[in-house]
C-alpha cells in the first residue's frame, strides 16, 4: 500500500473525459472494449481503479483490489451483471501492493487461472507476506533507527497491525511471467508491457497504441504523487532516480494518450503531468541540498520535505521518501554520508556542490 502526498504546484491543466467514477459493483466504458471498475479501500485513500478488458469470447482483469468482503461483493455483482456470460481468461497484476494483488488468489481460484505479472513483483509479494528477505520488522526498525528515527516513534513498528496479511489473505503459488516490452494480445488489440521502477521492484503498466490508452497503475497519478521510498531489502537503492527514468519512458508515448491511473480519474495531459512530477522531485532535491549545509538525518529532513506531520503509519512512508531523496543526492555526489557517534547516518553537502 502506498502513501501519497498531494502535489499542489505547479498547477497544470488536465482533461478528465469522465467526471464521475463508476458506482461500486458497476462498470463504465472508457474506450471501446476497456471498462473502468472502482473498488473501496479501508484507508484515507479510499478507492482503487481496476480495469476489465474485452478479450474476444472472454475477459481480462487488470488488478484485483484489497481483500475485503465489500470488494468481494463488488466483484460478485460485476460477474453476475456485466460479463455477458463470458468467462475470465486472464488476471494481470501491475505490482505487489495489497490494493492491487489482494484478491488475486480469490479471483484466480474462482476462474482456474494463474496471474500474469512480472517475476520481481510475484516474488516480492511472497517475501512480504512471509516476512522474509529483509521485510521483517526488525530490519525495518534497524533502517529507520539508522536514519535517525527516535525510540518513541520506532515502537509502533512492532505494535502496528499486519496490513499486508489482512489485505492479502492468500497468494497464488505460481504465475505467468510478463516482461518489459512484451506484447500481449487481448481481443482485437495489442498491449505493450512497460516496466517502471521506483515505486515497486518491477511495476507493469500497459500501453495500447491503437486505442491510445495507457494503464498506468500507480506510476502516473493525476493529483497525488507516487510514493518513492527506500526499504530495508535494498537500503542503498536510488528509487527517485529509477522513478524519474521511468517517467522519461512514458513521456515518449503520444501526447494525446488517455491515462488510466489506479487512483483518481482517467485523464489527458500525460506530458504536463510528467513535467509536474519531475518538477516536484527537483524542488524537493533542491530544498534538501540547501538544508544539508549542516549534517541532516532523514528524520531531521522531514520538515524540509513535507509541510505536515504524520501519524505513525504514514511516518514510515515519509521516512522512506526522505531516505530515497537523500540517497539520490548521495549517489550523484551532491551529498556525502557520514556516521555519528550514535551510529546514525547524517548527510551533508560536499564542498563542490
Amino acid at each position: 500500500m502506498q502513501a501519497v502526498t498531494t502535489l499542489k504546484k505547479p498547477e497544470i491543466d488536465l482533461v478528465y473525459p469522465i467526471s464521475e467514477p463508476p458506482a461500486p459493483g458497476t462498470i463504465t466504458a472508457v474506450v471501446p472494449g476497456v471498462y473502468w471498475l472502482r473498488m473501496p479501500l479501508p484507508f484515507v485513500l479510499n478507492h482503487i481503479n481496476l480495469w476489465l478488458l474485452e478479450d474476444g469470447d472472454s475477459w481480462t482483469i487488470v488488478d484485483c483490489g484489497f481483500a475485503t468482503d465489500e470488494a468481494r461483493g463488488c466483484w460478485e455483482q460485476i460477474f453476475a451483471r456485466h460479463l455477458g456470460g463470458k468467462p475470465v481468461k486472464r488476471v494481470i497484476v501491475t505490482h505487489f501492493h495489497p490494493d492491487h494483488i489482494g484478491l488475486c488468489d480469490w479471483l484466480c481460484e474462482r476462474h482456474g487461472l494463474m496471474p500474469w505479472m512480472t517475476k520481481a513483483e510475484f516474488l516480492q509479494a511472497h517475501a512480504v507476506r512471509k516476512r522474509v528477505a529483509g521485510t521483517e520488522a526488525d530490519c525495518l526498525r534497524d533502517l529507520m533507527k539508522r536514519h535517525g528515527l527516535d525510540e518513541v516513534r520506532l515502537k509502533w513498528i512492532d505494535l502496528r497491525d499486519n496490513l499486508y496479511d489482512s489485505g492479502v489473505p492468500q497468494l497464488p503459488r505460481a504465475h505467468r511471467r510478463i516482461r518489459d516490452n512484451e506484447n500481449i494480445v487481448i481481443g482485437a488489440h495489442t498491449w505493450r508491457v512497460i516496466v517502471g521502477h521506483g515505486h515497486s521492484p518491477e511495476h507493469a503498466s500497459l500501453h495500447c497504441a491503437k486505442l491510445g490508452v495507457f494503464i498506468a497503475g500507480d506510476m502516473l497519478l493525476p493529483r497525488i504523487s507516487t510514493n518513492v521510498s527506500v526499504w530495508p531489502v535494498e537500503p542503498e537503492a536510488d528509487p527517485v532516480g529509477d522513478f524519474l527514468d521511468s517517467l522519461s519512458r512514458y513521456a515518449t508515448l503520444a501526447a494525446d494518450t488517455l491515462v488510466l491511473p489506479s487512483h483518481g480519474l482517467p485523464f489527458y495531459g500525460m506530458r504536463a503531468r510528467i513535467d509536474a512530477l519531475c518538477e516536484h522531485h527537483r524542488s524537493r532535491l533542491e530544498r534538501l541540498t540547501r538544508a544539508c549545509v549542516t549534517p541532516q538525518s532523514a528524520a531531521d529532513s522531514l520538515p524540509v520535505l513535507f509541510d505536515r506531520k504524520f501519524d505513525d503509519h504514514h511516518l514510515l512512508f515519509a521516512m522512506g521518501e526522505a531516505i530515497a531523496h537523500l540517497n539520490y543526492l548521495m549517489h550523484r555526489g551532491t551529498l556525502h554520508r557520514q556516521v555519528n557517534d550514535r551510529g546514525n547516518y547524517l548527510f551533508q553537502r560536499t564542498e563542490h556542490s
